[in-house]
């Protein structure tokens, strides 16, 4: 992840100052949220990309904002995005000003998870490919969010776990782009269905 980091600030013209990017991926209270987790998303939202005619400036801040994009994490959804926005544009301040904000725009996209921007989508998805993963990895996926959100007890983590859930299965498109929908919608839907029925 760290060169990840670094060859994309070169290619737009800075010089790399990581930080303690490395550091906090390793935070004990991750669970999911962690080096393992990014550096999925760096390497799905990398192979999506190449479906698309995105210029090497643009894969580079897609990187940058995989990379970036829960370096903040409490478990407070919203508040981490805008404090990894925050996090990203602090350590970019070398770049181009156009750069910069759109990295900070495509972290900000991981709020709502809807965006206008192809970059975003292609994140996005990478963000929610875990979602469709074999259903032995889906389960320790969820195991391990229900352990950041231990100070939950479980009538409050069922009602806003199923509530995530329902939101996710009503959607029309679960992916964004065509190559993630062809990868995972299919296997995502029913691992979403089958863990909001062990909540029921």
């Amino acid at each position: 992840m760290r060169r990840t980091w670094d060859d994309a600030v070169r290619t737009l013209g800075g010089t790399p100052d990581a930080g303690d990017l490395m550091e906090r991926y390793a935070e004990p209270h991750r669970a999911y949220h962690n080096t393992f987790h990014v550096v999925c998303v760096v390497r799905d939202s990398s192979a999506l990309a190449d479906a698309f005619a995105f210029t090497t400036e643009e894969r580079a801040v897609l990187a940058l904002a995989a990379c970036a994009h829960d370096v903040v994490y409490d478990s407070k959804p919203g508040d981490d995005e805008r404090a990894s926005a925050a996090w990203a544009r602090d350590r970019l301040t070398g770049l181009d000003e156009k750069y910069v904000a759109r990295v900070e725009s495509l972290v900000l996209a991981t709020i709502t998870h809807s965006s206008d921007d192809p970059l975003a989508h292609v994140l996005l998805d990478a963000d929610l490919a875990i979602l469709g993963s074999e259903p032995e990895h889906y389960d320790r996926y969820r195991a391990a969010v229900r352990q950041e959100y231990a100070q939950h007890d479980d009538a409050a983590w069922r009602a806003g776990r199923a509530k995530v859930l329902r939101t996710l299965l009503d959607r029309e498109d679960l992916y964004v782009t065509e190559p993630a929908r062809q990868l995972w919608d299919e296997t995502a839907r029913a691992n979403l269905a089958r863990e909001l029925q062990s909540l029921a």
